[in-house]
């Protein structure tokens, strides 16, 4: 299994998930340029993934979804609220899933769970490989969190989690109240305090990789965002890597630990 984060944040998100020769896509919110972009920097045909599965409406997760199937042939799943909020998933072909429920991909075993987000039917997603159960959380665009969301992130190998905000930034920066009481709703995003303690409480031995992701570039800091979280991790056994997303360039490749999915030379990262 391989995981990169092709960028995140409020310009875009999109994560690439590979397991054997099996790629798919969580969210594609950049334009089909962009995505071509990125992807070939990373030396993978936007024609090789199989899937894109798409966690809500929002325009940085899913602009480049429905012309992306059109255009690359890709298979589109989303939630039955995502689908009905956005009409041009089904004119994509996209399949609905059921919250909470999963579908099987070539090399892949596909679980959705749903997530606190003012979005119409959002959701997280869990990828884990048939040949080695190891796994992929994908968990952005979250309130606060919820029993789903600590249970399906406790098992990750590979985790991407939402840190999008610093509180005293928040209160402190450009956005007028009314948006700041929605970034900081129970259906809004996670702080990095809030980020942190549930990375913290997840860890366990399998657990390779935390990346911070979805960081505001008005009320958050990259190094802040990663102290945060590093002050949390170093109270537990995490024997992993903290790394946090960038929104203008790939991140990557994250690899589970040897013996899962992984052989002992790709451990580190570049």
């Amino acid at each position: 299994m391989k995981l990169w984060v092709l960028g995140s944040g409020s310009e875009g998100n999109a994560v690439l998930v590979e397991c054997g020769d099996s790629r798919v896509l969580v969210d594609a919110g950049f334009g089909t340029r962009e995505l071509a972009a990125r992807l070939r920097a990373i030396g993978i045909a936007p024609q090789s993934i199989e899937a894109c599965i798409v966690t809500h409406e929002h325009h940085d997760h899913i602009k480049g979804a429905a012309a992306g199937a059109r255009k690359w042939g890709w298979t589109l799943f989303a939630s039955v609220g995502t689908v009905d909020a956005w009409p041009e998933l089904q004119e994509a072909g996209c399949t609905p899933v059921v919250r909470g429920a999963g579908a099987a991909l070539s090399r892949l075993e596909l679980t959705t769970f749903a997530t606190p987000h003012d979005a119409a039917s959002p959701i997280g997603v869990r990828l884990a490989c048939a040949d080695t159960g190891a796994s992929a959380v994908v968990c952005t665009d979250i309130g606060h969190v919820s029993d789903g969301v600590r249970a399906l992130c406790t098992r990750a190998d590979l985790l991407v989690l939402e840190s999008n905000h610093d509180e005293g930034m928040l209160r402190a920066g450009p956005y007028p109240p009314s948006v700041q009481w929605r970034i900081a709703s129970r259906n809004g995003h996670l702080s990095n305090r809030a980020s942190a303690q549930l990375a913290r409480d997840v860890v366990h031995r399998d657990l390779a990789h935390v990346i911070l992701a979805h960081l505001s570039q008005a009320c958050n800091d990259h190094g802040l965002a990663h102290r945060t979280a590093a002050t949390e991790l170093a109270r537990t056994r995490f024997r992993g890597t903290l790394s946090v997303a960038m929104q203008h360039a790939v991140t990557g490749p994250f690899f589970p630990k040897a013996g899962r999915g992984a052989p002992e030379a790709q451990y580190s990262l570049f």
